[in-house]
């Protein structure tokens, strides 16, 4: 039987969802998902790169072997068709997203069937070969329509800890990236 794509009542946020929804959820609990792993797999066109530079953000890359935590936002029924509506032209711009339903395990011991944004290994835009090295050096230097993609980066990994998710993958990532940007800045001085 396939699934109903119209009225999923969770989405799970792994990444920017977590700390700039773009909603107001009625609910948010931290969750787990199994069989994906956030990862920066997904070159960024449009938000935090350009066609001609692309940048690199976090997607849920399939993975028997990982899990991902992250946080399940309940969408308020009333509102649904507008942040539907909003999810969609927010994640779904070049497709490299598909959408899933997936099942996720939440802190307090419910599991609720979600939607997530899941990464499309076979779209152009899919990138997960890159080592830290090279990732760093694309967030370190990208900017798209949403701001620097280093911000991105940071603000994903800053609300991980403040959530009580921390990620070490991530800030090792980040100090990358700041000893990059760091090298890169004009020395100030006479």
């Amino acid at each position: 039987m396939a699934r109903d794509f119209r009225k999923p009542a969770w989405v799970f946020g792994y990444g920017s969802l977590m700390w700039d929804p773009g909603f107001q959820p009625l609910e948010t609990v931290k969750a787990r998902l199994d069989g994906y792993a956030r990862r920066f797999c997904l070159r960024s066109v449009r938000h935090r790169g350009t066609a001609e530079a692309p940048g690199l953000v976090l997607g849920l890359d399939p993975d028997d072997s990982a899990h991902c935590r992250g946080l399940a936002l309940a969408i308020d029924p009333v509102q649904h068709d507008e942040v539907m509506a909003y999810l969609r032209a927010r994640e779904m711009g070049t497709e490299a997203y598909r959408e899933a339903i997936v099942t996720l395990t939440l802190e307090d011991g419910r599991r609720v069937e979600a939607l997530a944004y899941v990464m499309r290994c076979d779209h152009p835009q899919y990138a997960g070969d890159l080592g830290a090295d090279e990732q760093a050096r694309i967030i370190a230097g990208a900017h798209g329509g949403r701001g620097p993609n280093a911000d991105y980066l940071f603000n994903t990994a800053l609300h991980l800890a403040r959530i009580g998710l921390p990620d070490s993958a991530m800030d090792q990532l980040s100090d990358r990236v700041r000893r990059l940007i760091a090298t890169r800045q004009p020395s100030r001085g006479g």
